[in-house]
């Protein structure tokens, strides 16, 4: 069991020898069973689920610096050495308000794994998702992310940063929502927290040319203190390459992707293949990106 008030690993232990990362999301809930049930294939029981993430763990964790992964569906069975020694576990640590078929509506500190006696064995960074809004709660999730860091901290594990933006009613309904300028300012809230590793939205969802996403990400990486990856969220799977070479261009160190990677593969009665034909040479041209162009940790 880790030890508590042991330090952390530096982030060696979830990135390349270059020092970028390149990193599989895993942690889907409610919404990997919905993805299913778009896909035709019906909504996967619990051993379906497990026995996708670990198909994901096998074909792609041998490729990626690091795996991200939920503690109901699979954390077990992937920490008992599915993973090789360079290829470091992440652990979600953030629990999620989800109906059927919608997106996460709010999240919190899963009191399961924050808990000094939850086994933290064998991994290395813990993940928070945070939903940054304009609203009364603002200030109870910067006090959750600065929860998260401490408890990350005090546990010897490295903590990763998610905040993903959101509307309040009002900014819709009056028009005056501008996603990336919300990016921007949450990446200027949150950052200062000095999360080990902070993962951001994809400045204009990838779209346009290089060069525009490549000043797009040099603004977003103004904005944050300290390393940071993108995410896959919200981007289309053909633009995320071309997004993470404009970000890594741009100053980050890489991706944490999930959906980019094994999303048209959910269903297949012949996943295996699919992964290998399909997700394994998707994760390759990603990787070849962060060892060329992000910028390795040490130096941001």
């Amino acid at each position: 069991m880790t030890e508590t008030g042991s330090p952390p690993p530096t982030l060696d232990a979830i990135a390349r020898p270059s020092g970028g990362f390149a990193m599989v999301a895993m942690d889907q809930r409610e919404s990997l069973r919905t993805m299913f049930a778009d896909a035709g294939a019906g909504r996967p029981d619990d051993d379906r689920m497990i026995a996708f993430k670990t198909a994901v763990a096998r074909a792609l964790g041998p490729r990626a610096s690091g795996f991200l992964v939920d503690r109901t569906f699979g954390f077990e069975q992937i920490r008992a050495g599915m993973l090789p020694d360079d290829c470091g576990l992440i652990l979600a640590a953030d629990g999620l308000a989800q109906e059927p078929g919608q997106p996460v509506e709010e999240t919190w500190l899963d009191e399961v794994v924050a808990a000094p006696e939850f086994d933290l064995t064998g991994v290395r960074a813990i993940k928070l998702l945070l939903l940054w809004r304009r609203d009364a709660r603002r200030e109870q999730r910067v006090e959750l992310a600065r929860r998260f860091v401490a408890l990350a901290a005090g546990r010897g594990v490295l903590s990763v940063l998610e905040p993903v933006v959101r509307p309040t009613p009002e900014e819709r309904a009056t028009g005056r929502w501008d996603e990336d300028e919300s990016i921007l300012d949450a990446a200027r809230e949150l950052s200062p927290l000095r999360p080990s590793l902070y993962k951001a939205q994809v400045p204009r969802r990838g779209k346009g040319t290089l060069a525009e996403l490549r000043r797009a990400s040099e603004a977003l990486g103004s904005a944050i203190a300290g390393p940071w990856v993108v995410l896959s969220q919200g981007v289309d799977r053909a633009d995320f390459l071309g997004a993470v070479r404009a970000a890594c261009q741009g100053g980050a160190s890489g991706f944490l992707a999930g959906r980019a990677l094994w999303s048209d593969v959910v269903g297949r009665p012949d996943l295996d293949q699919a992964l290998a034909e399909i997700s394994v040479p998707r994760l390759e041209r990603l990787v070849d990106v962060v060892d060329r162009e992000a910028t390795p940790w040490r130096k941001a």
